[in-house]
């Protein structure tokens, strides 16, 4: 047996996954890996970054640099000059990031899919019977981050960003191990509900950017935000941000997941489904 496929059969244990990852103080452990992560020292950053490499399929050959100063700098890590280029399309929106498509469809009524069998209430969600009701009859996609993958968010779309509101939460794992075992687990979890408005059609667009354990912090540009547990702002905070497609929005400190809310009038790209492996810049919705 290789050491990949022996380090994998170990990972894929459910019930040990499950453990490691979940059955920690979750919130104590996530304050702890921010502060660890950012320390500057080169021995280190080294054995960080190993450690990370041996646990996941990092690839750091898109990196604008190949030198860090810290395991957070290389989290946060810049792609080369044209590595994500965003569909051109005008009826394209386009995903805001690298990810695995964890579940999607149209939105019927107030319940959504975090994994097949396992549902959440949209309302609770978003923590707005009002701004779910926006969406009924359209389309959702739930975009999983993996540890290793690229973690900046794009503006989907030309868009104006309205509202941002700060939902404070647990730090539940949001791998589907954790989503087949814990109910309601996005609606439980440390997230921010981004309310805009795209330019082109004036249709409504929501991106729910959620934290999970060694994340809990979400940075957005637009807003000079830096929200995690501790934040002590405002929960609500208005503005009104224009961005432009491609534009950068902010960024994870680990892996995590956003989800993508879409009203009438848009929906999913042909190919687009549960397991699809997408990059930023990749036509997501149509008009």
């Amino acid at each position: 047996m290789t050491f990949r496929k022996w380090r994998d059969r170990i990972l894929l244990q459910e019930d040990l996954n499950f453990l490691l990852t979940n059955r920690l103080p979750r919130v104590a452990v996530t304050r702890w890996m921010g502060r660890f992560s950012k320390i500057r020292n080169p021995l280190v950053r080294s054995l960080s970054i190993a450690v990370w490499r041996w646990f996941s399929d990092l690839d750091l050959s898109e990196a604008r640099k190949q030198g860090f100063d810290s395991l957070h700098d290389c989290f946060v890590r810049e792609l080369k000059d044209g590595a994500r280029p965003f569909d051109p399309s005008p009826d394209a929106v386009c995903s805001p990031c690298d990810g695995i498509v964890g579940a999607c469809g149209p939105i019927e009524s107030d319940e959504l899919l975090q994994i097949k069998g396992m549902p959440y209430r949209l309302s609770e969600l978003l923590g707005s019977a009002a701004l779910a009701e926006r969406h009924r009859g359209g389309s959702y996609v739930t975009i999983r981050l993996t540890s290793s993958m690229y973690h900046r968010f794009h503006a989907p779309d030309d868009c104006t960003v309205q509202r941002v509101t700060h939902i404070q939460g647990d730090t539940w794992n949001v791998n589907p191990i954790a989503l087949k075992r814990v109910q309601r687990l996005f609606c439980r979890n440390e997230r921010a509900v981004i309310e805009s408005r795209l330019e082109t059609s004036g249709l409504p667009l929501t991106l729910v950017p959620v934290g999970a354990i060694l994340v809990a912090s979400v940075r957005l540009h637009f807003a000079q935000l830096q929200l995690h547990h501790d934040y002590a702002g405002p929960q609500v905070i208005e503005c009104q941000a224009r961005l432009r497609r491609g534009q950068e929005m902010g960024w994870f400190e680990h892996g995590s997941t956003i989800i993508v809310l879409a009203p009438p009038g848009l929906s999913l790209q042909a190919g687009i489904d549960t397991g699809t492996r997408l990059k930023a810049g990749q036509a997501l919705l149509t008009t």
